[in-house]
């Protein structure tokens, strides 16, 4: 079975290059120019998908958050997010502009009012974070609209996922998971690439992928060979930028090597362990074929004082025949540094 998603014609799956989404996100801080010049950047890197935030704050956070700091903070989580958030005409023209350039937009709602904006906005897919993994009233929601969702699972195991997966398949939209770590920026030791292939087993009808908090391309490209086909970063213009977000965000070169980067691995992984015929021409020098170190008298046993394997393995005997070529007798006189042939052999049977 092909699994799969279509994102506004662009296919995502196994069988295709992995899509790599440079996430905007609110590295912008509040300013729609700053936006547009990051999609500029993104844009001139190679990207084919930004994704932005939807804060509709009022909506999506209660005032206890104004007493949540975030651990890559020192201001709580809801004075950053009324400084960051576009309001619906500024983020509709950076939806515009973004398809401007001939990329797709999407966005992340963290809210049902955010969802709503993003529906009028016709919005042709919904990424989901990794807070919202369990906030199933609003996956609920989300999926009822009908489109693909990609949805981040970064702080839940797989029974938690389950019951969003549940939601999904109930809605029959197409879904995909990707493996995240919420920690910002995030060590090596705890990205964890193996959840990559626990989250394909358990729900073998996803598209799976990882969105990665870290500072490299590194674990990216390296989900890549264990079957990721989405990869998602946050983006930047500049690591010169303020923002939360910019210690963990890729700048237009890293953009470009990961798609570059992403693409040679899909390219690479998979296969088995066989023959190939495009090595033939190198076969034909690197291997070894069995020759004569001495001059041979026809009668004389082969032997190892007389035989030995030498390339190119062009030969009628591989290496591999040498044991089995010991102790029978020449057929006639052979010449020193010479292959070895069949009807050198007395008595050998093709």
């Amino acid at each position: 079975m092909s699994i799969g998603m279509d994102i506004a014609g662009r296919k995502v799956g196994i069988e295709h290059k992995p899509l790599v989404i440079a996430e905007i996100g609110i590295n912008h801080e509040g300013s729609l120019a700053v936006a547009k010049a990051m999609v500029d950047a993104a844009a001139g890197a190679g990207a084919e998908v930004i994704k932005h935030q939807t804060h509709v704050v009022d909506d999506e956070m209660s005032g206890q958050a104004r007493t949540i700091i975030p651990g890559n903070a020192d201001i709580s989580i809801y004075e950053i997010m009324e400084r960051c958030a576009l309001d619906e005409i500024d983020e509709m023209e950076l939806k515009d502009y973004v398809e401007s350039k001939g990329l797709i937009f999407i966005s992340t709602p963290f809210s049902r009012a955010a969802a709503d904006r993003l529906e009028r906005m016709g919005v042709v897919a919904y990424k989901i974070g990794s807070g919202e993994c369990n906030n199933y009233p609003l996956l609920e929601y989300i999926a009822s609209f009908g489109k693909p969702i990609i949805l981040s699972t970064g702080m839940n195991d797989i029974e938690s996922v389950s019951k969003a997966v549940a939601i999904f398949r109930k809605q029959c939209v197409s879904y995909a998971l990707l493996h995240c770590t919420n920690i910002y920026p995030t060590p090596p030791e705890l990205v964890r690439l193996g959840a990559i292939e626990e989250l394909q087993q358990a729900f073998p009808d996803a598209v799976v992928g990882l969105s990665d908090h870290s500072i490299s391309n590194y674990p990216c490209l390296g989900a890549v060979a264990l079957g990721a086909s989405i990869l998602e970063r946050h983006f930047t213009d500049s690591m010169t930028r303020p923002g939360p977000d910019i210690c963990c965000s890729m700048d237009p070169q890293a953009l470009t090597e990961l798609i570059r980067g992403s693409e040679v691995l899909f390219k690479a992984r998979g296969g088995r362990k066989t023959l190939l015929d495009e090595e033939q021409v190198t076969r034909d020098f690197a291997n070894a074929s069995v020759v004569t170190i001495r001059s041979v008298k026809k009668g004389e046993v082969l032997s190892k004082d007389n035989l030995w394997v030498k390339r190119p393995g062009t030969g009628e005997f591989s290496a591999e025949c040498f044991a089995s070529l010991l102790g029978h007798k020449a057929s006639r006189d052979i010449a020193e540094d010479k292959q070895l042939s069949v009807s050198d052999v007395d008595g050998w049977e093709k």
